[in-house]
């Protein structure tokens, strides 16, 4: 019940010049991406990591999908990025999503803001 493969016998001494290319699954282009603090109350602190040069957009989203607000949207370099945005004011008390795109990747978070 094992797995049966047929290989072709091996030549001795004889080397192959073909290149596999094998995309791993944790080559992702945005990672790490913190939300806090969680519940909210003056100000959304984002954390996120981009593997190479890109364009990212940050969105804040209602519970229905609709844009609230767009806090950034430019190319950024790779390495580590910080995002601070007060809400006073520009958000009332509920629930809402923080969108984060970079490049075709996407991570939503949840958050709930207690002004």
């Amino acid at each position: 019940n094992g797995l049966h493969l047929s290989l072709p016998p091996l030549k001795p001494a004889v080397t192959s010049n073909v290149k596999l290319s094998v995309s791993r699954p944790d080559d992702k282009l945005l990672s790490d991406v913190q939300l806090y603090p969680n519940p909210v109350t003056d100000q959304i602190n984002l954390k996120y990591s981009i593997s190479r040069n890109t364009n990212v957009t940050i969105k804040i989203m209602d519970v229905l999908g609709n844009d609230i607000s767009t806090l950034f949207s430019q190319r950024v370099e790779s390495g580590d990025h910080n995002l601070n945005y007060p809400i006073s004011n520009k958000l009332v008390r509920g629930f809402y999503f923080v969108r984060v795109v970079a490049g075709t990747e996407s991570v939503i978070k949840r958050i709930s803001v207690i002004n």
